[in-house]
């Protein structure tokens, strides 16, 4: 299954509602930082959801990876996400 990270830069306003949408299908990780695996259908919708919230300035960014195997993570400092998803 694909592995995300996925990184958001949206107004103060919609900040709530961002985090929202992304703890309903990834792992929170930092502020505005999620990771987690998603099924192609999960992403598109996703995806169609944070759109809908954006305006004008707001950013998202979505890095996929095949699977979570081909990754590395390396924390600095305090990792404030644990491995595991909120529904």
């Amino acid at each position: 299954m694909p592995y995300f990270i996925a990184v958001y830069d949206v107004n103060q306003k919609r900040v709530g509602k961002m985090l929202k949408l992304f703890r309903r299908y990834l792992t929170w990780i930092q502020n505005s930082v999620f990771e987690g695996e998603l099924t192609e259908a999960q992403y598109q919708r996703l995806r169609h959801e944070a759109n809908m919230l954006m305006e004008e300035g707001d950013g998202v960014v979505i890095y996929r990876m095949r699977e979570e195997r081909y990754h590395e993570r390396h924390v600095l400092g305090v990792d404030k996400g644990k491995p595991q998803r909120f529904l």
